[in-house]
């Protein structure tokens, strides 16, 4: 009897203290609010250094919260960069890119779940492509609503009817989960804002967690016309400098110059949403408690390989850029917005990148740390309040699966440690070494000069592709010219 009153009282207890957690979260956890806007370059804002897109938007973000000099992607590619967010873990270590698992197994606990199970109302609207069936799909993976993410990686079209293509080889691509009852000539980067703002207007009375991961900027290049006209306009008066408008790089080329007005349309739709959204929240009162990210899934399309694709924008300064390990492919604009902790119009070169959402998201909303699932992210809290007392620990970017005929790139393993970054090209026995800081258009390789730093990073990326057991293709790629 006494041992049955005992566990009484436990569960009792327990659940009482279950009910305290999700009755602080209902009343004090602050909203969050994430957007991911696909394949937008470091450099692709004006609050990042471009003077040819415009932002205004974005900037505002910016001025009102904290800019993130050295934010990184996972991965230069959309599905292992996105399994990262979600998981917390190096994509390596969950056989994507690479493996045959799918793309975002069920074991995992994702970020929308933990947040979920804390009392948190989750959306996501947008690309997921972590999933090739509606098994896999965001509502099985921790959101209580999904708008339009799927399998499809890219829409057909950006104007309804999204599903119809205006190039035949495009309508081979999967289709968009949402809208049919879309106006023909909607276009979809406003369709997936109303969806937002509805959801805000009808779910903003308890903590929220959405997921604004926009289509654009990626291909296909489609833009309103009157902002096509607009940026075409502005690249007949723009000096874009002198120099080459490409460069080779490896199998391919790379874009130097930001010129393209579709592109450029595309940027300025994706800021009027932020601006649409972020309005929202001030006409229903949850600016001051809801924390706003703003960050990329990776660097900008501004390289192609031997078939000679259309390309978006550039990366310059940065090396490279989409499917690439040099920094174009892997620094990612980041800015966060928490009213209260961080100071408007902060700047940090703190490092972080895609795994560390997971922890930080889940210590800002009161929850406990799930150190079991993050593996590989580390909370940066402590850089949002300018109080940063130690370095991030290495970061890890596995890229076995080199598109040489679409983007150039070769396989590689990466490091980051400090201000050092080691790539090895292991197809063909290359290593370079760089000084981030000192040299981030990485053009001085140090690996001759400065063997025992070299060294020791190569031996950390050996020892962890062995933990991870990071997949590697059996039949390597030819040599790429580089």
């Amino acid at each position: 009897m006494m041992l049955n009153r005992f566990y009484r009282l436990f569960c009792l207890a327990a659940f009482t203290l279950l009910g305290l957690q999700c009755h602080a979260g209902e009343k004090n956890s602050p909203n969050i609010l994430f957007f991911l806007i696909d394949d937008l370059g470091a450099m692709d804002l004006s609050v990042q250094g471009s003077t040819f897109y415009e932002t205004p938007a974005v900037d505002r973000l910016a001025a009102d919260g904290m800019r993130f000099t050295q934010a990184y992607a996972a991965h230069p590619r959309c599905v292992p960069s996105r399994h990262a967010i979600m998981t917390g873990k190096f994509p390596a270590r969950g056989g994507v890119p690479g493996g045959s698992k799918i793309a975002l197994s069920l074991e995992e606990v994702t970020l929308a779940e933990a947040l979920q199970a804390g009392g948190y109302r989750t959306f996501f609207t947008g690309k997921w492509h972590l999933g090739k069936d509606e098994n896999y799909y965001p509502e099985k993976q921790g959101f209580h609503m999904n708008i339009g993410g799927g399998a499809a990686g890219a829409p057909r079209s950006y104007f309804a009817p999204y599903n119809v293509g205006a190039k035949p080889y495009r309508n081979r691509k999967p289709p968009i989960q949402a809208f049919e009852d879309a106006p023909k000539g909607e276009y979809l980067t406003d369709r997936l804002t109303d969806e937002t703002i509805k959801f805000l207007k009808e779910n903003g009375k308890k903590p929220f967690f959405a997921f604004v991961s926009h289509y654009a900027v990626h291909d296909p290049l489609e833009a309103k016309d009157d902002l096509i006209k607009k940026y075409s306009d502005k690249a007949v008066e723009t000096d874009f400098g002198a120099g080459p408008k490409f460069i080779d790089e490896g199998s391919g080329q790379t874009k130097m110059k930001q010129d393209n007005a579709v592109y450029a349309g595309m940027i300025h739709s994706m800021d009027e949403s932020v601006k649409r959204i972020l309005a929202t929240l001030d006409e229903l009162g949850l600016t001051e408690n809801t924390i706003v990210i703003f960050t990329s899934d990776h660097g900008g399309l501004s390289n192609r390989g031997y078939k000679k694709r259309k390309l978006a924008t550039s990366n310059q300064p940065l090396r490279a850029g989409k499917g690439w390990c040099y920094e174009g492919g892997i620094r990612v604009p980041l800015i966060v917005k928490w009213p209260g902790v961080v100071k408007p119009g902060g700047r940090s070169d703190a490092l972080v990148t895609g795994t560390d959402f997971y922890p930080t998201l889940l210590k800002a909303a009161g929850l406990s740390l799930k150190p079991g699932q993050h593996l590989d992210g580390e909370d940066f809290t402590d850089a949002l309040r300018q109080d940063r007392k130690k370095q991030r620990g290495a970061m890890f970017w596995h890229s076995p699966k080199a598109r040489p005929h679409s983007t150039g790139d070769a396989n590689c393993t990466a490091i980051r440690v400090g201000d050092y970054k080691l790539i090895d090209w292991y197809d063909d026995n290359r290593l370079e070494l760089f000084n981030i800081v000192k040299d981030p258009r990485e053009q001085h390789n140090l690996a001759d000069s400065m063997p025992e730093k070299r060294d020791k990073l190569y031996e950390k990326i050996k020892g962890w592709r062995k933990e991870v057991n990071a997949y590697i293709d059996p039949a390597p790629l030819k040599k790429t010219k580089r």
